[in-house]
């Protein structure tokens, strides 16, 4: 007899309890426990999707180690991203919001890895193949080797895997798949676990390199249970400003390269674009001799990437100041506006503090800190600083300009733009030498920054 039982799981964390909980035991977040009813029938290959190698244990020193094998995707940024390709057998999770570009950009992959002779299957749940059709004719992507199908069924994407036998698989979206034997609705927290679970039985097994599209909550996170990103060995957020054409491609999770590294497009008629230069682009409507207005050198990854800081300071009436940030930390930007305010002597508590990024770009490395202090100081006094001036360096709280990783990259990166010069932490410039071209100023302490960028 089928035994039919209800539980309550978490859309958080899939924390699982026999009866509803106001607050999560598992994560502690309120009202995100649901009801699903399940039936309990003796069947094999659930909660498993897992398999059975029959291997044995072998000591770690015995064991053949060797440079795993990359499956070019024809776009460089997503092989950047991705720690140099796609390795084979890998299970890739990407999310973002509705309509940022994650099909636009899948479907691209797919074409170019259909294009160097690998046979692809790209299943929709969401739209018709004609839907795929046409907006694979808009991306001009259109290759022999590019299969479509429209199934959400379990049981229908699995014999049309046997049927194609594909080198890369792409699953758009994982909550739109279901399987029968779980009576939940598709979407649901045990849906996204069984099937995916499924798929990692099929990618590790048949060394299919499989990616699944995910949801994104209302907060930004992946849909489902946080089990989901685990079980994946790489998450990757495609991010991006609805009112900007650029989009960024950021690793969370990969275990097969760094989860520093960033990729970055731009969205036109014809699909995404790659990015060959952004500092270039972020840098191409910067105004200059403008107070407020500095260039911070940062680190993405391996890649050096500059980008314009604005800051503005206006007098409130209001007895508490406004404090609004933009692609940078807020809590380190009330940071920096404490530091000014008691090592420098700067009047800041009647003064709302609104601090911008150019670009929708984001940046959460120390490294900004002296340009935020720098563009604070400028706005506060309205004096502009150099327009060919860039600034990086970590402020600590006693006034203290720090050394940050990477310098010579950095520079190398400004003198490649045109900057003539760069002021950094003073202990960053020991061990190598800048290019003939450039100036380098290093700097103890704020008060020596602001000397030098703003007299």
């Amino acid at each position: 007899m089928v035994k039919v039982k209800t539980k309550f799981y978490c859309t958080e964390c899939g924390y699982e309890s026999p009866k509803w909980y106001g607050k999560c035991p598992g994560c502690g977040s309120w009202n995100t426990m649901v009801e699903e009813t399940e039936k309990v029938v003796k069947t094999q290959g659930l909660t498993s999707g897992l398999f059975h190698t029959k291997e044995k244990p072998l000591p770690i020193i015995n064991i053949e180690s060797g440079q795993e094998p990359r499956i070019q995707t024809g776009i460089g940024e997503l092989n950047r991203v991705l720690g140099g390709g796609i390795v084979p057998g890998s299970l890739i999770l990407v999310g973002g919001d509705p309509g940022i570009g994650k099909s636009t950009l899948l479907l691209q992959t797919s074409h170019e890895m259909a294009k160097a002779g690998l046979r692809v299957l790209y299943i929709s749940g969401e739209e018709s193949t004609r839907q795929t059709k046409l907006r694979a004719e808009r991306l001009g992507a259109l290759s022999p080797d590019l299969y479509v199908l429209c199934e959400s069924a379990m049981d229908g994407i699995e014999e049309a895997i046997d049927q194609v036998k594909p080198d890369f698989l792409v699953i758009d979206s994982i909550q739109t798949v279901y399987l029968p034997e779980v009576t939940s609705a598709p979407g649901s927290v045990s849906q996204v676990r069984e099937c995916t679970a499924r798929f990692m039985r099929i990618s590790k097994g048949q060394g299919i390199a499989t990616v699944l599209v995910g949801h994104v909550t209302k907060e930004g996170a992946i849909a489902g249970p946080r089990m989901l990103e685990h079980m994946v060995d790489s998450v990757l957020y495609f991010e991006g400003e609805r009112h900007h054409s650029y989009r960024l491609l950021r690793a969370v999770k990969n275990r097969f390269g760094s989860t520093n590294e960033i990729g970055i497009f731009e969205m036109n008629e014809a699909g995404l674009a790659e990015v060959a230069n952004p500092s270039e682009l972020f840098l191409s409507e910067r105004p200059l001799g403008v107070a407020g207005s500095t260039v911070v050198a940062s680190m993405e990854g391996t890649r050096p990437m500059l980008v314009e800081l604005q800051a503005l300071i206006a007098s409130t009436q209001f007895p508490s100041p406004r404090r609004m940030a933009t692609g940078v930390d807020h809590h380190r930007m009330n940071l920096i506006i404490a530091v000014l305010e008691k090592r420098m002597g700067m009047f800041l508590q009647n003064q709302d503090a609104y601090v911008n990024l150019a670009g929708g770009v984001k940046l959460d490395e120390p490294a900004v800190d002296l340009a935020i202090a720098v563009s604070i100081a400028s706005s506060f006094r309205d004096l502009p600083t150099k327009p060919f001036d860039v600034f990086f360096g970590e402020v600590g709280l006693t006034g203290e300009v720090r050394a940050v990783s990477r310098a010579e990259q950095r520079v190398k990166e400004a003198a490649k733009l045109g900057f003539k010069r760069v002021i950094l932490p003073e202990k960053s410039m020991k061990g190598w030498k800048g290019p003939k071209e450039i100036q380098l100023i290093g700097v103890n302490t704020v008060a020596d920054a602001l000397a030098v960028a703003l007299d």
